[in-house]
């Protein structure tokens, strides 16, 4: 499914792609570890990507679930599935003991932890190796240190990597966050050390903003993450938002896959990614790779890793912002244009195989898009909807189109997780095919039961501004007339009226030919007319 298409070596070559000295190549044997059997610590569309490039190079799969899963589509594609707790993930799919109890009875030589739950768990990585399981992911070193938003930033600066102005310090007395707000002037981030997905973060425009926001911010890390201590940085107004894929192996090669544009966001979290980014030099592209790569081999970095860069808009300096220490949820667009499967390299790099290939063996071709698809109500500032999947008609895939999903028709999207419902991936020659084809196969979706931000992606994917590559992360309030037009309510209410039509219409040809009105009362059947309440 996902092929080398663009690779300058053929895939039967891989393990010898990479230019090892003798002394490396008997590090690369003794370090080989065997995986037939790989358990994934994850739900949703990201456990059923894991589980296709397994099946693909022959691993067995093991799945674990929550009482709200146990119809998941995860579990059906499993080879082996255990159930491991009730709904809340703090009770199953945070539950590090029961995982690692299901990892020894099903006998999984690894644990794939997918993004999100576990994956940057520092303490469920140290489980594994007291366990014996491979931790399918970076050392445990890798996970802390880039865990803690002050001591990346100081790894960074000294490996090189750009940093923005600001205050890392341990005094976290309010007199001397005070003291360095005003050396670094105004506006100012106020971020949480241990932060992360748009949480125990503020920004203080003014001085007299600076205790009320600092006092905010606080409170919401100690709560999300126990842990008040926060950094300063210069804020750069509607910068935009680029991250660098890397690569590493245990054998100190790490490379990069080019870079990705996130810009666009709500709630500080990335709807729609594109790769690569539009309207960069090919000298701001290389300064990117060269940083990011940096920045792996500065932690001793192993496995697949997503180092972020805030940009200038204009003068397209950047600055390092944090490393994402496991696979991206977007990390799709990055395998379109490069040709490659990202887990494959992952599973293949734990088992103890050196990178199959070398930077110059890398080549960018063509643009990619990334919509993801959520249960949520973009007019009510995007909130999360639960509920039955009543219809859900989504995109063929087909060779430039992926659709990574995790639910059917007739599923239900708990409240307990995230309301994803699918990545919609597609690839074009240039930009201006992968944007239009994104246009063509989101009109596609037909969707009953909850709101989705489909119709929203759509007005995104064709406003003037995106389309103009003009991206950044105010994007969204700065554009709202275009994107939240009043006609979006007719809109919806129409394609509503399509899918339960289109719903309907299906459950009389599921049903025979004697009995194809049964489900529908009498008192809805007037004169041949379907009335729809």
């Amino acid at each position: 499914m996902y092929a080398n298409r663009f690779l300058k070596i053929s895939s039967l070559n891989l393990q010898n792609s990479v230019r090892f000295n003798h002394a490396q190549q008997l590090k690369s044997d003794i370090k080989r570890r065997h995986i037939d059997k790989v358990l994934i610590a994850n739900r949703g569309e990201i456990a059923c990507r894991v589980m296709r490039t397994a099946r693909k190079l022959g691993v067995r799969t093991v799945a674990v679930y929550s009482e709200a899963d146990k119809n998941a589509m995860h579990v059906e594609m499993a080879d082996e599935a255990y159930h491991i707790g009730p709904a809340p993930s703090t009770q199953s799919y945070l539950n590090t003991s029961k995982i690692l109890e299901v990892a020894k009875r099903s006998k999984s030589q690894a644990i794939h932890p997918g993004y999100g739950f576990l994956s940057e768990n520092v303490e469920f990585c140290k489980q594994c190796a007291d366990e014996g399981v491979i931790f399918i992911g970076p050392p445990t070193s890798a996970i802390r240190d880039m865990g803690i938003k002050s001591t990346s930033k100081a790894i960074m600066s000294n490996a090189g990597v750009p940093i923005v102005r600001g205050y890392h310090g341990e005094d976290q007395s309010i007199e001397r966050l005070q003291a360095e707000a005003q050396k670094i002037g105004f506006p100012l981030m106020i971020k949480a050390v241990r932060g992360g997905g748009g949480k125990g973060m503020r920004i203080a425009m003014t001085e007299a903003e600076f205790l009320p926001q600092l006092e905010s911010a606080k409170r919401e890390s100690l709560k999300s993450f126990g842990d008040e201590s926060m950094l300063l940085e210069q804020y750069i107004t509607d910068p935009r938002h680029v991250e660098v894929q890397v690569f590493a192996d245990m054998y100190g090669n790490a490379v990069h896959l080019f870079e990705r544009d996130c810009s666009v966001q709500r709630r500080h979290q990335k709807v729609i990614e594109e790769a690569p980014a539009p309207g960069l030099s090919e000298e701001t592209r290389r300064k990117l790779g060269e940083a990011a790569v940096r920045a792996a081999k500065a932690v001793g970095y192993v496995g697949a890793g997503t180092v972020e860069f805030i940009l200038h808009r204009v003068t397209h300096e950047f600055h390092f912002m944090e490393m994402n220490t496991r696979l991206q949820v977007e990390h799709p667009i990055t395998e379109m244009i490069t040709g490659t499967d990202l887990v494959e390299w992952q599973l293949r790099i734990a088992a103890g195989e050196p990178l199959p290939v070398s930077q110059e063996d890398i080549i960018r071709r063509g643009h990619a898009v990334e919509c993801r698809i959520y249960a949520e109500e973009p007019r009510a500032g995007f909130l999360p909807r639960a509920g039955t999947l009543h219809r859900l008609t989504q995109p063929t895939p087909e060779e430039n189109v992926r659709v990574e999903t995790g639910v059917r028709e007739g599923h239900e999207v708990s409240v307990h997780y995230d309301p994803m419902i699918a990545k919609l991936v597609v690839w074009g020659q240039d930009r201006n095919e992968a944007l239009a084809k994104t246009k063509r196969k989101l009109s596609e979706y037909q969707v009953a039961g909850l709101e989705t931000n489909v119709n929203f992606l759509l007005r995104l994917s064709g406003a003037s501004a995106f389309v103009a590559g003009d991206v950044h992360t105010a994007f969204i309030p700065q554009h709202e007339a275009e994107l939240f037009p009043q006609s979006d309510t007719v809109l919806s209410e129409d394609k509503a009226i399509q899918a339960a039509l289109g719903y309907v219409i299906k459950c009389q040809h599921d049903s025979t030919a004697n009995n194809s009105w049964k489900g529908i009362s009498n008192k809805n059947r007037r004169r041949g007319v379907l009335i729809i309440i």
